[in-house]
């Protein structure tokens, strides 16, 4: 579900739709007056009346909407994906597997994450986005966040918390071979950007967005870790760390760990 966000979708649809084929990809816009992606092909777009309200009751009416259209498609799919517009669930390409292969292989009750990857711009060696190029040729550097370790993949109805982070009542299982991208920090103009987008401001988006420029921040203060062990321990941190308030939602321990994208990821995104 998107609002005001036609340069991610039509990234979300170009992608996804040669994972999934396009008929199989399902857009909720909110507002009957959000444009259709050009691209958009056999998608199933579907307007819904747009309710202007602040972030937090905004995200929780956001997702148990989708919930609920999950729990539809499931009488249909055998498995179903969450993910926002600027959020990529990629197959670790060594597994030589496309993603509708791989999910079919795997044990999903109910649900499974891949490793939260926060891309960002590293502002003193990396250029400004070419929005025309692929994400991942142009930006070489991740922030493990277990913000985006979500459990996006489902097999059976279930309730997501407030942006698809964990699913109510159930625990979460990091997959071995899935990494969620999200490119929300990609470049620090797109993020100035957001901030003259009047709908985004007048709902108190303004805090998301910083989040957002303090993840490209740490990217360009840190000193990246290029031993893919990394990928690895912070797999086992968040598996078995987890706050005492949300005992279903993975945690780094506050560290800041900055990983190198090992290469084979380049231009598949």
């Amino acid at each position: 579900m998107a609002r005001n966000d036609d340069f991610f979708l039509t990234k979300w649809i170009e992608y996804y739709g040669r994972e999934l084929d396009e008929e199989n990809l399902y857009i909720y816009l909110d507002g009957e007056d959000q444009p259709v992606p050009k691209n958009a092909g056999k998608s199933n777009i579907i307007h819904v009346e747009r309710v202007a309200e602040h972030v937090v009751k905004a995200e929780k009416r956001r997702l148990n909407f989708l919930s609920d259209r999950a729990k539809e498609l499931l009488n249909k799919y055998d498995i179903i994906i969450g993910v926002d517009a600027d959020e990529f669930l990629l197959v670790d390409p060594k597994c030589n597997k496309s993603l509708a292969q791989y999910l079919s292989e795997v044990s999903i009750s109910p649900s499974i994450s891949g490793l939260g990857m926060d891309v960002g711009q590293d502002m003193e060696l990396e250029k400004t986005l070419d929005k025309s190029g692929s994400f991942l040729e142009q930006r070489s550097y991740a922030l493990l966040s277990s913000r985006y370790t979500k459990p996006s993949v489902i097999s059976k109805p279930v309730n997501w918390g407030s942006g698809f982070h964990r699913v109510k009542g159930h625990n979460f299982k990091i997959d071995p071979n899935l990494y969620l991208f999200h490119f929300g920090s990609v470049d620090y103009k797109m993020i100035q950007d957001r901030f003259l987008d009047k709908d985004r401001m007048s709902t108190g988006r303004e805090g998301h967005i910083k989040k957002r420029a303090k993840t490209i921040d740490i990217i360009t203060k840190a000193n990246p870790k290029t031993n893919e062990n990394w990928l690895r321990i912070a797999r086992k941190i968040q598996s078995y760390a987890r706050p005492i308030w949300a005992w279903n939602k993975p945690t780094m321990l506050k560290l800041k760990l900055v990983v190198e994208i090992p290469d084979r990821f380049k231009g598949i995104v």
